[in-house]
């Protein structure tokens, strides 16, 4: 029986993600791993993350992180009124207003021990699944394949099974994972991407542009409602 933990928020690469693990990749058995670190979309991610974890017949699981959030400078946790942001040939400068530190690095080591946890009791063992997409040459530290590389270093060092950690899209551009979601059955209604809201899309954020852009290259309709086009 193949057992997997996969790190889900409730978007887009996440929650296809988990549908490729469950329905190409064939695990039986996923645990839905979600975390509480403050943000502003909490309420709706949740709600998207749980709905997820129901589709697929998953465990659920909440991890709360408050003290990240008090810690993070991120926009994703700050309330701050934010202007529309267009321009999407260069990101790198408004994507760092969005970085929460070490986050990815975090999450990982909370699924690491989750697993080392279930091969003590019971040698239960589950690989780790992170919904990585290819974010280019602005992509942040901790979302890169050389991260990927090196988390799994320290899975083999620091735990008692080298439990393995997979980013299996993390070639893929947003349009690519639609498409590929669209094929696995994804209803994508059933996802959220904004970064300052809890209630509807903005419309307006680098996540919500990049969503909007996603849908437009893929040539899939997008079932989004956004609070402003």
């Amino acid at each position: 029986m193949k057992k997997a933990i996969v790190l889900c928020s409730g978007g887009i690469d996440s929650v296809t993600m988990a549908y490729y693990v469950k329905i190409n990749l064939k695990y039986s058995r996923i645990k839905i791993l979600f975390f509480d670190y403050g943000q502003r979309s909490l309420k709706k991610e949740e709600i998207l993350s749980r709905r997820c974890s129901d589709n697929l017949n998953a465990d659920f699981i909440k991890i709360k992180l408050k003290w990240l959030g008090n810690i993070s400078g991120s926009l994703i946790n700050k309330y701050e009124k934010l202007k529309k942001y267009r321009c999407l040939s260069n990101t790198k400068k408004e994507g760092g207003k969005f970085y929460v530190p070490c986050r990815n690095t975090i999450f990982l080591t909370y699924a690491l021990a989750l697993a080392e946890s279930e091969y003590i009791k019971n040698k239960s063992i589950n690989d780790i699944f992170i919904g990585f997409k290819c974010e280019g040459k602005e992509s942040y530290p901790d979302t890169t394949k050389g991260f990927v590389k090196e988390i799994n270093k320290i899975s083999k060092i620091s735990c008692n099974y080298p439990f393995i950690i997979n980013a299996p899209l993390i070639n893929k551009d947003k349009e690519d994972i639609i498409i590929l979601g669209n094929k696995l059955g994804v209803y994508y209604k059933d996802t959220y991407s904004c970064y300052v809201s809890d209630k509807r899309h903005c419309g307006i954020c680098l996540a919500c542009r990049l969503r909007k852009a996603g849908f437009y290259w893929s040539g899939i309709k997008d079932p989004t409602k956004y609070n402003e086009e």
